[in-house]
């Protein structure tokens, strides 16, 4: 069963349209993500390797999906649908590292690490934590629109081939 070009390119785009605010919601919400505790001291962003290197990975996607959105619609721009689905598994595998750092960050905040004598910090820092959740289900709606245009560049690019015969696969037998 063959999907009509026009609806797959409309979801195609609607889904990379989808993804940049999503991403800069991302963003916004992590760099401005902090809160002082008078007994800890100051919570931040920048106090996070992982939080910032999901900022990069959302910046990078965004980015990326504006790029790609211009370019299903500037004929001549990127003509090969291979490149498209390169760069769509490239950007949904840097989206799953960026998620689980996200998933770390937010586990070791809530439940802490007793072998190495971390304590759970959400109790203290409640605010910056339920800001961090609302990033980390951001970030995993990214995600899923990343895969899903994964999926559908995969489909433009192995769709142009022909499945192997039956009378090949019987050739290479005798062979």
């Amino acid at each position: 069963m063959g999907f009509d070009a026009s609806n797959l390119k409309a979801l195609d785009c609607t889904l990379r349209l989808f993804v940049i605010p999503l991403s800069v919601a991302s963003i916004w919400l992590s760099v401005t993500n902090q809160q002082n505790n008078i007994s800890y001291g100051n919570l931040e962003f920048t106090n996070f390797t992982g939080l910032k290197y999901m900022v990069g990975i959302s910046a990078a996607s965004g980015g990326y999906a504006l790029f790609t959105v211009i370019a299903l619609w500037v004929k001549g721009l990127v003509t090969k649908a291979w490149v498209f689905f390169v760069s769509d598994q490239l950007v949904a595998y840097l989206m799953v590292t960026s998620l689980a750092a996200i998933w770390e960050i937010l586990y070791l905040a809530y439940n802490g690490d007793q072998i190495v004598s971390w304590s759970e910090a959400c109790t203290s820092f409640g605010k910056f934590c339920s800001r961090l959740k609302l990033v980390l289900v951001l970030h995993a709606i990214t995600l899923c629109c990343f895969l899903a245009l994964a999926v559908i560049s995969a489909y433009r690019v192995f769709s142009r081939f022909q499945p192997p015969s039956k009378d090949n696969e019987e050739e290479e037998e005798m062979h």
